[in-house]
Protein backbone atom coordinates (compact mmCIF):
# COMPACT_ATOMS: atom_id res chain seq x y z
CA UNK A 1 0.00 0.00 0.00
CA UNK A 2 2.77 2.44 0.50
CA UNK A 3 4.64 1.83 -2.47
CA UNK A 4 1.42 2.61 -4.43
CA UNK A 5 0.97 5.90 -2.22
CA UNK A 6 4.05 6.70 -3.54
CA UNK A 7 4.30 5.67 -7.19
CA UNK A 8 1.05 8.23 -7.24
CA UNK A 9 2.93 10.88 -5.29
CA UNK A 10 5.50 10.97 -8.00
CA UNK A 11 3.20 10.49 -10.89
CA UNK A 12 0.88 13.50 -9.42
CA UNK A 13 3.35 16.49 -10.77
CA UNK A 14 3.52 14.61 -13.97
CA UNK A 15 -0.25 14.40 -14.23
CA UNK A 16 -0.68 18.41 -13.52
CA UNK A 17 1.65 19.50 -15.99
CA UNK A 18 0.61 17.12 -18.73
CA UNK A 19 -0.49 19.22 -21.80
CA UNK A 20 -4.09 20.01 -23.10
CA UNK A 21 -3.32 18.44 -26.34
CA UNK A 22 -7.06 17.54 -27.79
CA UNK A 23 -8.16 14.35 -29.29
CA UNK A 24 -10.62 15.12 -31.66
CA UNK A 25 -10.18 18.52 -34.47
CA UNK A 26 -13.58 19.44 -33.90
CA UNK A 27 -13.34 19.52 -30.42
CA UNK A 28 -10.68 21.40 -30.63
CA UNK A 29 -12.35 23.66 -32.94
CA UNK A 30 -15.37 24.10 -30.81
CA UNK A 31 -13.13 25.12 -27.57
CA UNK A 32 -11.74 27.58 -29.58
CA UNK A 33 -14.69 29.50 -30.71
CA UNK A 34 -15.99 29.05 -27.26
CA UNK A 35 -13.02 30.50 -25.43
CA UNK A 36 -11.82 32.34 -28.53
CA UNK A 37 -8.18 31.69 -28.17
CA UNK A 38 -6.27 30.34 -31.94
CA UNK A 39 -5.12 26.80 -31.92
CA UNK A 40 -1.89 25.47 -32.43
CA UNK A 41 -2.18 22.77 -34.96
CA UNK A 42 1.15 20.44 -35.16
CA UNK A 43 2.09 17.75 -37.95
CA UNK A 44 4.25 15.55 -36.18
CA UNK A 45 5.88 11.94 -36.79
CA UNK A 46 6.25 11.30 -33.14
CA UNK A 47 8.46 8.33 -33.75
CA UNK A 48 10.54 8.92 -36.41
CA UNK A 49 11.02 12.71 -37.14
CA UNK A 50 14.21 13.83 -35.22
CA UNK A 51 13.09 17.63 -35.71
CA UNK A 52 9.80 16.41 -34.49
CA UNK A 53 11.08 14.62 -31.42
CA UNK A 54 13.47 17.86 -30.57
CA UNK A 55 10.47 19.98 -30.64
CA UNK A 56 8.31 17.94 -28.42
CA UNK A 57 11.32 17.90 -26.28
CA UNK A 58 12.55 21.34 -25.90
CA UNK A 59 9.25 23.58 -26.57
CA UNK A 60 6.56 21.49 -26.02
CA UNK A 61 7.28 19.83 -23.04
CA UNK A 62 8.29 23.25 -21.11
CA UNK A 63 7.02 23.95 -17.78
CA UNK A 64 7.02 27.47 -19.67
CA UNK A 65 5.36 26.80 -22.89
CA UNK A 66 2.91 24.51 -20.88
CA UNK A 67 1.66 27.26 -18.96
CA UNK A 68 1.51 29.74 -21.67
CA UNK A 69 -0.36 27.49 -23.84
CA UNK A 70 -3.02 26.33 -21.36
CA UNK A 71 -3.77 29.95 -20.85
CA UNK A 72 -3.47 31.28 -24.70
CA UNK A 73 -3.96 28.54 -27.24
CA UNK A 74 -5.84 25.66 -27.69
CA UNK A 75 -3.50 22.94 -28.64
CA UNK A 76 -3.68 19.41 -31.49
CA UNK A 77 -1.87 17.30 -32.48
CA UNK A 78 -1.81 15.53 -36.03
CA UNK A 79 0.68 12.60 -35.40
CA UNK A 80 1.35 10.25 -38.20
CA UNK A 81 3.58 7.69 -36.01
CA UNK A 82 5.24 4.51 -37.88
CA UNK A 83 6.25 2.30 -35.65
CA UNK A 84 3.58 -0.74 -35.22
CA UNK A 85 3.48 -0.09 -31.49
CA UNK A 86 2.66 3.46 -31.57
CA UNK A 87 -0.33 3.18 -34.27
CA UNK A 88 -3.49 5.42 -33.99
CA UNK A 89 -7.09 4.28 -33.75
CA UNK A 90 -8.42 4.24 -37.86
CA UNK A 91 -10.76 7.31 -36.93
CA UNK A 92 -7.63 9.52 -35.48
CA UNK A 93 -5.66 8.38 -38.72
CA UNK A 94 -8.65 9.17 -40.70
CA UNK A 95 -8.97 12.62 -38.87
CA UNK A 96 -5.55 13.44 -39.45
CA UNK A 97 -4.95 12.37 -43.22
CA UNK A 98 -7.84 15.12 -43.52
CA UNK A 99 -6.07 17.58 -41.74
CA UNK A 100 -2.94 16.94 -43.87
CA UNK A 101 -4.58 17.34 -47.19
CA UNK A 102 -6.46 20.45 -46.26
CA UNK A 103 -3.42 22.15 -43.72
CA UNK A 104 -0.46 20.26 -45.40
CA UNK A 105 -0.26 18.60 -48.53
CA UNK A 106 3.26 19.31 -48.90
CA UNK A 107 4.17 16.54 -46.08
CA UNK A 108 6.51 18.75 -44.15
CA UNK A 109 7.36 17.40 -40.83
CA UNK A 110 7.06 19.04 -38.28
CA UNK A 111 4.90 21.94 -39.20
CA UNK A 112 3.29 24.11 -37.05
CA UNK A 113 -0.11 26.19 -37.94
CA UNK A 114 -1.49 28.72 -35.88
CA UNK A 115 -5.22 28.74 -37.04
CA UNK A 116 -7.85 31.10 -36.08
CA UNK A 117 -10.98 30.16 -34.09
CA UNK A 118 -12.51 29.23 -37.51
CA UNK A 119 -9.32 27.84 -38.86
CA UNK A 120 -7.68 30.50 -41.34
CA UNK A 121 -4.32 29.74 -41.14
CA UNK A 122 -2.46 32.76 -39.76
CA UNK A 123 1.09 31.80 -39.62
CA UNK A 124 3.47 29.06 -40.19
CA UNK A 125 6.95 27.55 -38.66
CA UNK A 126 8.71 24.43 -38.03
CA UNK A 127 11.66 23.62 -36.00
CA UNK A 128 13.75 26.01 -34.80
CA UNK A 129 16.73 25.61 -32.43
CA UNK A 130 15.18 28.29 -30.24
CA UNK A 131 14.05 29.15 -26.23
CA UNK A 132 10.59 27.92 -25.20
CA UNK A 133 10.10 31.65 -24.19
CA UNK A 134 11.13 32.94 -28.13
CA UNK A 135 9.14 30.37 -29.84
CA UNK A 136 6.28 31.43 -27.75
CA UNK A 137 7.20 34.65 -29.24
CA UNK A 138 7.20 33.71 -32.45
CA UNK A 139 3.81 31.98 -32.20
CA UNK A 140 2.08 35.29 -30.99
CA UNK A 141 3.62 37.05 -33.43
CA UNK A 142 1.44 35.67 -36.16
CA UNK A 143 -1.38 37.36 -34.63
CA UNK A 144 -4.12 35.95 -32.31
Amino acid sequence: MRKLLCIWLLCLPMALCAQDWNDDFKDAMAIAKQENKPIILVFSGSDWCAPCIKLDREIWQSNEFKSYAKQNYILYRADFPRKKENRLKEQLVRENKELAERYNPKGYFPLILVLDKSGKILGETGYQKTTPKAYITLLNSFGK
